[in-house]
This record gives structure tokens, sequence and C-alpha cells, in this order.
């Protein structure tokens, strides 16, 4: 009764399944399968191990799914090495992401310190947020890591001259922006978009929130350019954008909990 599949995520695993498989009930229980072999592995239950495991199975690289989960795996356990307090199950997708790449472990960890300690001397807060988007950063192969870190302080800086309180909680967007072309083109767009998602009875007690829903709707809209599918990247940017919505959701019904506690 308490399996992540009776949960609202049910409908984002089925959209998943629906359009990007030809035989999305087929491809469920190789999904089933892949998501056991990760709890095999060592990783927690949860919203974040099925992202991952959705994840693996659009992986397109010559490696088995047995050889991802242990690469995975020893990722996860590199980043918590680094950062045990900051490293939760929230780091799973990207510890799978991460795991598709070719560098050695150690070099990769290495590449993630950079990205954080580096960002953090460029006025980026210490913690988990700021985590999240050093393994973002490191996905990127096509980037050289210093010219990554001068775009994310770059794009922080022009959302906060067009007005945008940048907060910790809005790193990983941050983050997503900078695998783009020209990211700062985007930041108009964005910020009308939050405007509007401000003057919604819906979402107007959710303001932090909104900028980061926002940043993915533009960039779901981005997604239709048939040169990112083809790159590879559009696999990638979907399994960070589901992650950052269940941390979203996460961040609501905590919210909605002591609304309601207090209330009472």
């Amino acid at each position: 009764m308490f399996s992540t599949l009776k949960s609202s995520q049910r409908f984002t695993i089925a959209a998943m399944l629906d359009t990007r498989y030809e035989n999305p009930k087929e491809t469920f229980h190789e999904l089933l399968d892949v998501y056991d072999q990760l709890i095999q592995g060592g990783f927690t239950r949860g919203a974040f191990t099925y992202i991952a495991a959705s994840a693996m199975l659009s992986n397109e690289s010559s490696r088995s799914h047995k050889e991802m989960v242990r690469r995975s795996v020893e990722i996860y356990q590199g980043m918590k090495k680094k950062h045990l307090f900051l490293t939760s199950s929230g780091d799973v997708p990207l510890a799978v992401l991460l795991a598709e790449t070719s560098e050695f472990t150690d070099d990769l960890m290495h590449e993630i310190e950079h990205f954080y300690m580096t960002l953090a001397q460029h006025g980026f807060k210490k913690g988990n947020d700021l985590q999240f988007l050093s393994h973002i950063l490191a996905i990127d192969k096509n980037l050289h890591a210093d010219t990554l870190i001068e775009i994310c302080v770059s794009v922080k800086e022009a959302c906060e001259s067009s007005g945008f309180k940048v907060k910790a909680m809005h790193y990983p967007v941050i983050g997503l922006l900078a695998l783009f072309e020209k990211p700062e083109t985007e930041i108009e767009i964005i910020h009308e978009v939050v405007k509007q998602l401000n003057a919604d009875k819906l979402f107007k007690w959710q303001k932090d929130i909104n900028v980061m829903l926002a940043v993915n709707l533009v960039i779901s809209e981005k997604l239709k350019d048939s040169r990112l599918v083809e790159t590879g990247i559009y696999t990638t940017i979907e399994t960070i954008i589901q992650a950052q919505q269940a941390a979203m959701l996460a961040v609501i019904a905590s919210t909605s909990a002591v609304a309601t506690t207090t209330t009472i």
C-alpha cells in the first residue's frame, strides 16, 4: 500500500513509458527488473530510485544493466565519501546518469568537487543544492569544467539582474540552463512565466518553487528541438526534471502538512 507506484508518480512513469517506447506495457516489466537490480545493489526503495531506473532503461551505452548498477553504486558511494551528510536518495538519479560517462570514478569525484568548491568561491552557498548542481555539470562532457562554471555564474548574475532572488534551492535549475546554448536568452521568458505563476491563485503561495517550475516548463519546450534529442541530452534533462519535480512535491507536501497541523 505504500509503494511509489500507488502514488501520483505512476502518472509520470506511465507517460514516460507511453512516449518513449513502442510496447510500454512490456517495457514496464523491464523497468521493474532494473528497479529491483538497483535495490539489490544497495539503493533504497522510493521515487528517486524509480526515476533512476527509467534513466538506466533509456541508457544507450554498451554497458549492461548489471555493470551500470555496479558503477552507479560506486559513484553514489563516492558522493557519500566526499559529502556524507549532503548525499541522499535525491542523488541516485544523478549517480545513474554519471555512470554513463567514461571517466574513472575517482576522476569524476575530483571533477565534481572542483565544481563544488569553485562555485562556492563565486558566491554559491555550500550545501545539498550546490552538490546537486555540481553533479549536473559533471554530466556535460562537451564543455570544459571552467567554462561551465563561468556559464553558471553568468546565469546566476543574469537572473539577479532580472529581479530574481536566487536561492540555494534554485541552483539545480541554473545547472539545467547551463546545459543549453546561450541560456541567458531564456531568462526573460522564464521571468514572464514566473510572474504568471505568481499571479495564479493555485501557485501564488509557492513563489520559490514557481521559479523552478518555470525553468522546467521553458526547458521542456526547448526539448522539442530535434538536435537535443539526437545528442542524447533529452533523456538526461528529462531525468533531472523528474528528480526536481519529485523534490518539489516533497517540499509542497511537507509545507501542507505543517500548515494543516498549525490549523488544527
